[in-house]
């Protein structure tokens, strides 16, 4: 069972989401938070699996709550209706796991509780690669590794499978084979854990 806590000011969203995950058999909502300072206090009290945020809160917006958790700081997930390429860097900077838009189906948002919950990473579809590139700092040196192969080589830093990976930003388990094999072949290694460590090296993840 996944227990996750929302964080969210406007009431009938929140009754949404209540209603929603309670058609999910392996999601327990234990908490809720209509503030910032509240959703604070509720992850510290409570330790939930998967916190899901609300960008946009009195008292302290989703950035604010992430920052002042700090250490206390659960496995988060994102939600906002503004589609903000420079926010969801900021989140995921500060340390946020996910970053989804709120008209994301029951499925996909089902789908993005249990990757964060398994220690994954979730972007909306069309960012991922454009905050995969912004949050790297490569070495001018290395080869050219596309945005979508460093975020590849982050999730296999974090030792997660090809399944897992495709799981993560929602695509083929082939294409992540692809990708894998690609990045083995631009760092001149022949196993995944020689190229996570060149990829260390070089400054990719």
């Amino acid at each position: 069972m996944i227990r996750v806590a929302l964080a969210e000011d406007h009431t009938l969203v929140r009754e949404g989401f209540r209603q929603l995950l309670a058609l999910v058999d392996d999601i327990e909502l234990i908490g809720e938070a209509a503030d910032g300072e509240a959703a604070i206090a509720m992850v510290r009290a409570h330790r939930p699996d998967v916190l899901l945020l609300d960008m946009r809160m009195p008292k302290a917006d989703g950035l604010a709550v992430i920052r002042a958790l700090g250490a206390d700081l659960v496995p988060t997930l994102v939600l906002t209706t503004f589609d903000d390429e420079h926010a969801a860097l900021e989140l995921m900077a500060a340390g946020a796991r996910g970053f989804l838009l709120k008209d994301v189906t029951l499925e996909r948002l089902v789908e993005a509780i249990r990757v964060i919950a398994g220690g994954g990473t979730v972007l909306r579809p069309g960012l991922s690669d454009r905050v995969a590139n912004q949050l790297r700092a490569p070495s001018a040196d290395g080869p050219e590794i596309t945005a979508r192969e460093r975020e590849v080589l982050r999730l296999l830093a974090a030792g997660y499978s090809n399944r897992e990976i495709g799981r993560a930003l929602f695509v083929a388990e082939g294409t992540i084979k692809n990708h894998v094999s690609n990045i083995l072949t631009k760092l001149g290694v022949r196993d995944r854990t020689r190229a996570v460590l060149k990829a260390l090296e070089l400054g990719y993840v």
